[in-house]
């Protein structure tokens, strides 16, 4: 049997990490960066150094997964690390069709469906930006950019009236046709060391915000 089939969100990747992993000290406000590819090789591509060292951040990325994958370890991966916050950046791979066809609809209710668990656990919510793409080299004949531009218009809004934090990494990596910025990207989907050197403060600013939050 197939691995997908086996475990399809893929609890194995972490499951040992998990276990292993100490409730946070007193005082320390520890935070989950839960996500895909460009969360799973942030701090492990050459160049990019250590994923934000000296800081009590938690890499739970899987490449290649979908916000309904990401959905069924939300438990495992984030609610039973004790974080403070979770930092979500997710959807480029359900427009992409990763695991079937997806509607926008279908992507939101998964976000919804994680916000919920956070706050049921009282843990503070930031949603993150789908970042800039303007074509899947692993799915030819997609056009992202208008479904990347309605998601993230979505996820502000919903962010706005629910009183999470709105992570834009959008504007800062896209030029104004929907794709990524010249040289700050490996493939035109992926952030290189310089595209995480920008959205590395981005993320530090949001996680402030969501401490000093109400959430």
């Amino acid at each position: 049997m197939k691995k997908t089939l086996q475990d399809w969100p893929d609890l194995a990747r972490y499951r040992k990490a998990d276990v292993e992993l100490p409730p946070p000290a007193a005082g320390v406000s520890r935070v989950v960066f839960m996500g895909d590819s460009i969360t799973d090789i942030w701090g492990r591509m050459k160049g990019t150094g250590e994923f934000f060292p000296g800081k009590p951040y938690v890499n739970r990325g899987i490449s290649g997964q979908t916000t309904p994958q990401m959905l069924i370890r939300f438990q495992q991966d984030v609610v039973n690390l004790h974080p403070a916050v979770v930092l979500i950046l997710a959807g480029t791979n359900d427009i992409a069709g990763n695991t079937g066809p997806t509607t926008n609809n279908m992507i939101e209710n998964n976000y919804r469906s994680m916000a919920e668990i956070a706050e049921a656990n009282h843990i503070k919510v930031i949603f993150a930006s789908i970042t800039p793409a303007a074509a899947y080299p692993w799915r030819p004949g997609i056009d992202p950019v208008q479904r990347i531009h309605e998601v993230n218009e979505w996820l502000r809004q919903y962010c706005k009236q629910n009183g999470f934090v709105y992570l834009d990494y959008y504007d800062a990596l896209a030029l104004p046709n929907g794709a990524m910025k010249p040289g700050i990207s490996f493939d035109g989907v992926h952030p290189n060391a310089k595209g995480f050197a920008i959205m590395a403060p981005l993320a530090e600013e949001a996680i402030h915000k969501a401490l000093q939050s109400g959430q």
